[in-house]
């Protein structure tokens, strides 16, 4: 066996299990599932190529945290930040006059449970729920950045100044000003009050059933009186029980629906299909009894990348 590929042999035996991890940390960082899949692989092929002069001054973890990091800094230089409706503006009032679909814009995209890390699902309340990705998005890069290592990953000031270069003072104000900034964009995750499991589970049920069948007043009890829809990439949102229930009266009775559970961003979901075909993927917020939002990603290439057909029967 030649030396380079017993090194080889040795990098892939120590940076493998990390990689959804570090998949989970770039999704964080950029708000797309596929981008974070390309800076992944940009990761471990910078990695391996600089691999014989890793000398294990810092560890090999922190080490991947680093090359990582620095290449969602530079992709977050030249793109722009992904989005959902409510960050765009108002919510719609009239769900029969819905605005064009905006596919170019640079949509926030959901992240399929057995994608992500599993500690950051057990812990997905706090490190990775969709309005959390969301909200992140506003913050500048450096300290989005911050954030995610000291508050979500729970690292040292010391060990995030050394993934960014600078030092844990540098640090430590760049948390701070991050922190005031994400409590005006996002709620606590400690406000949000989800069922018990088994609890969720009727809910998801009478919720499944109840679309499938267009069952509008169902559907109404299920909703919280605050409720949310959002629908990208069209950039129309809606806010409250009755806007919401008035654009499921306008559209659900159009379609012949198929639910199939998902699970994404630690949460409930669906994969819907319309008359058989792949159609969106809806992420589900709960609170208490209810449901407290709904964002439905209109993609049926989505739809395919939680492992699922293209078409189903019906």
């Amino acid at each position: 066996m030649t030396v380079i590929k017993q090194q080889h042999d040795e990098f892939v035996r120590l940076t493998g299990p990390l990689r959804r991890e570090l998949l989970t940390h770039c999704y964080r960082m950029l708000g797309s599932l596929q981008d974070a899949e390309d800076l992944v692989q940009e990761t471990y092929l910078r990695a391996w190529r600089s691999y014989g002069e890793f000398e294990g001054r810092a560890s090999l973890r922190t080490w991947l945290y680093r090359i990582a990091t620095n290449a969602c800094l530079n992709a977050l230089r030249h793109g722009s930040r992904r989005v959902l409706p409510a960050g765009l503006g108002a919510p719609a009032t009239d769900p029969t006059a819905l605005a064009q679909r905006q596919p170019e814009l640079p949509w926030l995209e959901p992240i399929p449970d057995e994608r992500a890390d599993p500690a950051a699902i057990v812990n997905g309340r706090a490190g990775l729920r969709l309005a959390l990705i969301a909200a992140l998005q506003h913050l500048p890069p450096q300290q989005r950045t911050v954030l995610i290592l000291r508050d979500v990953l729970a690292w040292s000031a010391e060990e995030a100044a050394e993934v960014l270069g600078v030092s844990p003072a540098a640090v430590h104000s760049t948390l701070q000003r991050a922190r005031a900034r994400l409590d005006r964009l996002a709620p606590d995750a400690d406000e949000i009050a989800e069922p018990t499991e088994q609890e969720q589970r009727e809910l998801l049920d009478r919720y499944a059933d109840a679309f499938e069948r267009a069952d509008i007043p169902a559907l109404t009890r299920l909703l919280t009186e605050d409720a949310v829809w959002q629908m990208p990439p069209n950039p129309s949102w809606f806010s409250g029980r009755s806007q919401v229930v008035g654009l499921l009266t306008a559209r659900l009775h159009r379609k012949q629906a198929r639910l199939i559970p998902v699970r994404a961003n630690g949460q409930p979901g669906f994969a819907m299909y319309a008359a058989g075909e792949a159609f969106s993927v809806q992420v589900l917020t709960l609170r208490g009894p209810a449901i407290a939002e709904v964002t439905a990603f209109h993609d049926a290439d989505l739809v395919r990348r939680f492992g699922l057909p293209a078409r189903i029967g019906h």
